[in-house]
């Protein structure tokens, strides 16, 4: 046991050392102040939808509302050095309300199989630490070409959503949750590259870049919690068939 703590302990200094030689100390300060910021919001969320859920608080479309007012103000309300707890408060106001509209999904899948929103969540997780680590490791800048690629991938599952509001096809549906998924795995993996290339180049603003990558988390997680709930409703579906 002594021989495995040591080893693992060895091998996550030699992670941190190697992290140490590939980054400058300004720009590992950035990323941790941005990782810092992008679980403090999470917490939020958390709140937002605990609240809802348990009915003590329930802002219904207001949230929604204030999520787009909110995501706007920061877009538009760029960062000037002296604004950042402004910032700070209005990021955080996102995703307390992001939690609100949230609430009626995991109240609903509470009731399916709570146990769906612990495999979600610790999906999303296991995702998102793995493949910063792969986006930090790798070659510098060496994902940054598939920006132009997502945003491709995005603007045609936005057509689609279009034609399927018509044409209700449960495969279009289908297809844009999977594919959904491995489009927000790449964006985590191209937004951790971009924001350290963006700090190197002078860009620190810590709200934007945790908000960048707090949107690829939320968006993760929203689909699978669907993916699998949907799953769990088949499985259920064929018991009362069988039963």
């Amino acid at each position: 046991m002594a021989d495995t703590a040591n080893y693992i302990q060895d091998r996550f200094q030699t992670f941190m050392n190697g992290l140490g030689d590939r980054y400058e100390p300004y720009v590992r300060e950035h990323l941790s102040k941005v990782y810092m910021v992008l679980g403090s919001t999470a917490a939020a969320t958390a709140m937002g939808a605990l609240l809802q859920m348990r009915d003590f608080l329930d802002l219904g479309v207001l949230a929604a509302v204030a999520t787009l007012i909110l995501v706007l103000g920061l877009h538009f309300y760029k960062d000037d050095g002296k604004n950042y707890y402004t910032r700070l408060g209005m990021l955080y106001a996102f995703g307390f309300c992001s939690g609100q509209t949230l609430g009626p999904l995991l109240g609903y899948i509470c009731s399916i199989n709570p146990a769906i929103i612990l495999s979600a969540l610790t999906g999303t997780f296991v995702t998102f630490i793995s493949l910063s680590l792969a986006a930090l490791l790798a070659e510098q800048g060496k994902y940054l070409y598939l920006g132009g690629m997502l945003v491709s991938v995005i603007n045609t599952m936005a057509l689609l959503s279009l034609f399927n509001m018509v044409f209700k096809s449960y495969f279009v549906q289908v297809t844009q949750l999977y594919v959904g998924v491995f489009v927000m795995a790449a964006f985590i993996v191209y937004d951790t590259q971009n924001i350290v290339e963006k700090c190197r180049n002078g860009n620190r603003d810590v709200v934007q870049h945790a908000l960048d990558l707090f949107f690829d988390v939320l968006s993760m997680f929203r689909r699978l919690l669907i993916i699998l709930t949907q799953k769990e409703e088949r499985k259920q579906n064929e018991r009362r068939k069988r039963n």
